[in-house]
C-alpha cells in the first residue's frame, strides 16, 4: 500500500482523467493501466483522477473499481497524488469506496452531483456537509451537468469551500461565465482548487486565475497539455497560440468520429492505435468498427500522437 502523501492546495496543473483499460466485460487490462500510468506521468503531469467521466466510473462494479484504485496507487507509488471519483447514487457506497480509496493510500476524491434525482440547493449543500463528515480524504466536488443533470449552485460551491475536507471544484460544464461566477465568490479562499474539465478551455481558464485542467486528451499526449499549462501560467501569448492550435486539432480530430459517446470511443481508439492500451468500452458502448478506426488511426498519424 502507497503511503497518503500530502495534497497541494490549492492543486495546480494537468490532472489526467485517466481512462479505464478494458479487455472485456468486467475485465481489467492491468498491463495497459500500468502503460498509461507511466506514459502519462513520464509526461510531467500533475496528478492522475481515476473512475471520473473518462474512466467510466459509474458504469464499472464495485468489485473493478477497488481494483482499479488499488492498482493504480501502487503503480503511482506516490510519484503524484491520486485522486478517486466516488459519484454514486447511494450516499453509503460513495462513501465505502472513499474508505478504499483512502485505505488503498489515495490523496483525495471526487464527487459529482448523486445522479438520477434532482435536488434543490439546499438540499445538495446539505448533501456534501453530511458526505464531508464521513469522508476520509480531502475532496472536490464535480460539476458535470451534462451527464448528473444538475449543476453546482455557485453560491453552494462558496458555502461548500467553508465546509472542513471540501478543498476544490472540477468544473466540466465548458460554461466560463459559471466559472467566472465561482472564482468570484472564492476569492478569500486562495486555497480552494479551482479547476476545468474541458482542454478546449485550458488555456484562459489558466489565463484568467485558473488552477489547471483535467483534460482527457493528456492520456494521449500528455507533455503537450503540461506544455500548454506551463505556457498560460508564464502568460507566454506567443507559445499559447501555437500549443492550444495542436489541442483544438485535438479535439476537432480524435473526438469527433462517430456519433455517440464519440469522445470517449475516440480517446480509447487513439490510445490503442498508439500502442498504449485496449480499447474496450464499459457496456452498453462498443469500440469503433473497422472505418471508423481507420479514420481514428489516421488522425493519430497527422497529430503526431506517439509513445
Amino acid at each position: 500500500m502507497a503511503s497518503n502523501t500530502a495534497l497541494p492546495a490549492p492543486l495546480c496543473g494537468i490532472i489526467v482523467p485517466l481512462v479505464t483499460p478494458l479487455l472485456g466485460h468486467e475485465q481489467l487490462d492491468a498491463q495497459g493501466l500500468d502503460n498509461l500510468i507511466e506514459h502519462t506521468i513520464g509526461g510531467g503531469v500533475h496528478g492522475l483522477f481515476i473512475l471520473g467521466t473518462t474512466g467510466e466510473g459509474p458504469s464499472l462494479s464495485y468489485a473493478l473499481r477497488e481494483q482499479i484504485i488499488k492498482r493504480t496507487v501502487d503503480k503511482v507509488a506516490g510519484r503524484v497524488p491520486v485522486l478517486v471519483g466516488i459519484t454514486d447514487t447511494s450516499f453509503t457506497e460513495s462513501v465505502r469506496v472513499g474508505n478504499i480509496a483512502k485505505d488503498a493510500g489515495a490523496q483525495a476524491l471526487v464527487l459529482a452531483h448523486a445522479p438520477y434525482y434532482p435536488a434543490a440547493p439546499v438540499e445538495v449543500l446539505s448533501y456534501v456537509e453530511h458526505m464531508a463528515k464521513e469522508l476520509p480524504l480531502p475532496t472536490f466536488l464535480y460539476n458535470m451537468p451534462s451527464h448528473t443533470k444538475l449543476v453546482f449552485d455557485p453560491k453552494t460551491v462558496r458555502a461548500a469551500a467553508d465546509i472542513p475536507g471540501i478543498v476544490g471544484l472540477k468544473d466540466s460544464s465548458a460554461n466560463m461565465h459559471y466559472f467566472h461566477q465561482v472564482q468570484e465568490l472564492c476569492r478569500d479562499k486562495p486555497d480552494f482548487t479551482l479547476i476545468v474539465g474541458p482542454e478546449e478551455l485550458l488555456a484562459e481558464t489558466v489565463l484568467l486565475g485558473g488552477h489547471g485542467g483535467v483534460n482527457g486528451g493528456a492520456n494521449m499526449k500528455p507533455d503537450l497539455y503540461v506544455a500548454l499549462y506551463n505556457a498560460a501560467k508564464a502568460v507566454d501569448m506567443d507559445k499559447i497560440a501555437v500549443l492550444h492550435k495542436k489541442v483544438m486539432d485535438i479535439s476537432s480530430g480524435i473526438y469527433t468520429v462517430g456519433k455517440y459517446s464519440s469522445y470517449l470511443r475516440g480517446l480509447k481508439c487513439a490510445l490503442s492505435c498508439i500502442g498504449i492500451c485496449s480499447d474496450g468500452l464499459a457496456e452498453p458502448f462498443q469500440p469503433f468498427d473497422k472505418d471508423e478506426r481507420a479514420i481514428i488511426k489516421q488522425h493519430v498519424e497527422e497529430l503526431g500522437l506517439t509513445k
